[in-house]
């Protein structure tokens, strides 16, 4: 082969290498991008916590038994809040938890809940029992959903999040912090209005709360509301409200937080 010769075929090897390679739209090779940015929390765990239970107020004996809440000893449970037209706290948690819940699997992610009924039978689980079940189902966050029983002229969602405390919350402080952040935004977004008191920022800080103080990954616990106030009790009674903005801004929030 003549040197021109040679050196025109050194130059076709080296376009064939650089040129790209055209992957039929059908093959699995084309739809792995796809798939994977329409499952973006593939891999992620999320526990949700829908507070309370229904059967609190008929187990009062089992609910005020002292149970460790991270260095200190609190009841069990609590009966939790109710609207001035008895639309209990519970019922309210578990309807977002289980629409936050449908909106996180469709994005790929392995969600678990410390509690799926909401029956006058049955009480709990305890705050212990919540907070540490975010280690043993090896989640990436903890969200624990509330409603506040506050003066009607009070309004809107406000986050709690745990206080530093060495030994308890130091591995998850600054990352619970970051989460309540994203958790703010999405809510916010999603057309929540940040509570007006509580300082008006929408944080809350607490030590004391075994929920988060328990848990092994960082955890949030959200004020909704309050089921006291007509507007906001208004909205916790609606089904299409707690699923295209409650559950929507918290998915929002959560999945911020995960793809950060």
């Amino acid at each position: 082969m003549s040197p021109a010769r040679r050196l025109l075929a050194a130059a076709a090897s080296l376009l064939a290498a650089a040129a790209p390679v055209l992957v039929p739209a059908g093959s699995p090779a084309a739809a792995a991008p796809a798939v994977a940015a329409s499952r973006p929390l593939a891999g992620k765990v999320v526990l949700i916590d829908p507070g309370h239970q229904l059967g609190n107020a008929t187990h009062l004996r089992q609910i005020n038994r002292p149970v460790d809440a991270g260095g200190l000893r609190k009841p069990c449970n609590s009966v939790g809040a109710a609207t001035s037209g008895h639309y209990p706290e519970s019922t309210f948690t578990l309807a977002v938890a289980e629409h936050l819940r449908r909106r996180l699997v469709a994005q790929g992610a392995t969600v678990r809940l410390t509690r799926t009924t909401d029956s006058k039978r049955a009480w709990g689980p305890c705050v212990d029992v919540r907070g540490r079940m975010a280690g043993k189902v090896d989640a990436d966050v903890l969200v624990s959903l509330h409603a506040d029983s506050a003066p009607a002229r009070f309004h809107g969602f406000f986050i709690i999040r745990p206080a530093y405390r060495k030994g308890i919350t130091d591995d998850i402080h600054r990352d619970s912090r970051t989460l309540s952040s994203h958790v703010r935004a999405g809510l916010g977004r999603a057309g929540v209005p940040r509570a007006n008191y509580y300082g008006g920022d929408g944080y809350d800080t607490r030590d004391d709360m075994g929920t988060l103080n328990l848990s092994a990954a960082p955890a949030v616990m959200v004020e909704l509301g309050n089921m006291l106030n007509a507007t906001d009790a208004q909205h916790m009674r609606s089904d299409r409200f707690c699923d295209d903005v409650y559950a929507a801004g918290l998915a929002r929030g959560v999945a911020g937080y995960l793809r950060r």
